[in-house]
């Protein structure tokens, strides 16, 4: 079950336009808390049955970084040990984001992915838009984001704003490289999960066509419809079958969670 973050954050898009960066510069929180906790896990389908196949837990606390308020927040992904012998997962992606303008000041994306393991250490220096990477400098634009700080950005932005087709870009810095972005808002409806039932935001980020996705707008996720919106499932095929993420789990919510309309 490789890029189990990835995968759920649904962070690999083709290009958008080349200023996408300026929609994901400036906003307040008013989404989540420090001491917030989400959990969701995976469910892998070869045939006709899915079968757990591992999770993804974010968690959030209020520290200093460099002198300023800064939410920490760490995603971590694993499959569970009955998986293991299939495809071992053990990822950790951490976010320091400035409390005052929801940009990321550092980023730590450390993965092992079947043997396969990677550490990255990016430093952003806003002044200079660069971001010192463990493998060197690149230049970035001004309101760059990460893989964590983009998810809870996002969490941030009204949706009301926007129609059923509309394209919502910004900027991700991940591997060294800048990718000009975009999810893509397709409305609002009810939404069952393996928690229950909620009225949820719904949209599908485009995908970059490789060994696990199949390229084009077939990830669809939903995210609850009231003050929080936390992630409440992903569905998506992929090259061998298809997965859902479900939200199962959750503590300190900032607001209550009103979008939830029968609990399973």
């Amino acid at each position: 079950m490789k890029y189990v973050l990835l995968l759920l954050c649904g962070l690999l898009f083709y290009p958008a336009s080349p200023r996408a960066q300026e929609n994901f510069c400036g906003t307040v929180n008013t989404a989540f808390k420090a001491s917030e906790t989400l959990t969701l896990k995976v469910f892998y389908n070869l045939g006709s049955v899915y079968v757990g196949a591992g999770e993804a837990t974010f968690t959030t606390t209020l520290e200093k970084y460099n002198g300023r308020d800064a939410y920490h927040v760490v995603g971590d992904g694993k499959t569970y040990r009955s998986y293991d012998w299939f495809f071992k997962v053990r990822d950790r992606y951490e976010s320091y984001i400035d409390t005052a303008t929801m940009l990321p000041m550092r980023f730590i994306r450390n993965i092992n992915e079947g043997g396969y393991k990677k550490y990255n250490n990016v430093v952003f220096n806003r002044e200079t838009n660069i971001a010192t990477s463990t493998l060197g400098n690149f230049k970035v634009p001004a309101c760059i984001q990460d893989v964590i700080s983009s998810i809870y950005y996002a969490r941030n932005i009204d949706f009301n704003k926007y129609k059923p087709g509309d394209k919502i870009p910004f900027s991700m810095f991940l591997d060294d490289e800048v990718f000009d972005i975009y999810i893509r808002y397709m409305g609002k409806e009810q939404v069952e999960t393996r928690y229950g039932t909620f009225r949820a935001i719904k949209f599908k980020p485009l995908l970059i066509k490789g060994t696990i996705f199949e390229g084009g707008e077939k990830m669809t996720v939903w995210v609850s419809d009231d003050g929080n919106k936390i992630p409440l499932r992903v569905d998506s095929p992929i090259s061998v079958g298809s997965i859902k993420v479900d939200m199962i789990s959750f503590t300190n919510l900032r607001w209550a969670l009103t979008s939830l309309v029968k609990k399973r």
